[in-house]
């Protein structure tokens, strides 16, 4: 479970990361470690600075102590002369041990001091690798989304794409509808509640489209010869139709062609039937 744990949470942070920020955050590191340094060489140096000056407070008493036995020597005084003397052997131990301290301190503030200089010339060379690997990146990052973009792969263009997708199929399917609309609308099956009712044109549309229909069956069935070509009016036959309709024992049916009178000229079978 652990090892899971660790693995998703290793795959979300390497999702989340940016290299931009995880270099600003080293550099910052960085130069807070040589912020660290410099403050330690300064406090060496002022450390050391203290003991000099304690050394040279010390030199100074003993210069003071043996001008105070000499004095003490030229007006008969050895007893003065003597304790001036003991307290500079006493003042030298001292000195003694306080330059050793300085020269340790001083030691130290050349080690930190090189080691301050050192740490600068890093933190400036990783700046400018810092700099580069950024704009690098940031080229890199750039060129990948208008890659991205021209393939269609990206996030923003996978969305808009399927945006116009889907606005397509809407439109083909509102073409579509309007279509079947216009043609139920032709053939009667709908009505138009928008206009006046008139099923008898409605009816006559209809008819004439259908007669349309056959005209053109029968001329293809001519042109490949599966049939005589079709018969069409022409003045000359709307002229005879008259002389059809004047003969003796033809009447007109409804669409206005002649048609025998049932009672001349034809016996009727029987059942009533001609």
């Amino acid at each position: 479970m652990s090892m899971i744990f660790k693995s998703k949470a290793n795959k979300t942070l390497d999702r989340m990361e940016d290299p931009r920020e995880t270099l600003d955050y080293s550099y910052q590191r960085q130069l807070e470690m040589l912020q660290k340094v410099r403050r330690g060489v300064a406090d060496v140096a002022t450390s050391r600075k203290r003991l000099e000056l304690q050394i040279n407070g010390l030199e100074r008493e003993q210069d003071k102590r043996t001008e105070q036995a000499r004095k003490a020597l030229q007006v008969g005084r050895e007893d003065l002369a003597r304790e001036a003397l003991q307290s500079k052997s006493v003042l030298e131990a001292q000195l003694v041990d306080l330059r050793a301290q300085y020269e340790q301190l001083q030691g130290e503030e050349e080690k930190l001091t090189l080691a301050s200089q050192r740490l600068q010339a890093k933190v400036d060379s990783f700046r400018t690798r810092k700099e580069t690997i950024k704009a690098t990146y940031t080229a890199a990052e750039a060129q990948t989304k208008i890659n991205e973009a021209f393939t269609g792969i990206s996030e923003e263009m996978g969305d808009v794409g399927l945006a116009i997708q889907r606005a397509e199929e809407k439109t083909e399917n509102m073409k579509a509808r309007a279509g079947a609309i216009d043609e139920l609308l032709a053939s009667g099956a709908l009505e138009d509640y928008s206009g006046p009712k008139d099923h008898i044109q409605a009816e006559l549309d209809r008819m004439g489209a259908t007669g349309g229909v056959d005209l053109e069956l029968e001329r293809m069935k001519a042109e490949l010869g599966q049939g005589p070509a079709p018969k069409e009016l022409n003045p000359g036959a709307q002229q005879s139709q008259p002389q059809a309709q004047s003969q003796p024992g033809y009447q007109q049916d409804q669409q206005g062609y002649p048609q025998a009178h049932p009672q001349q000229g034809y016996p009727q079978q029987p059942g009533g039937h001609q």
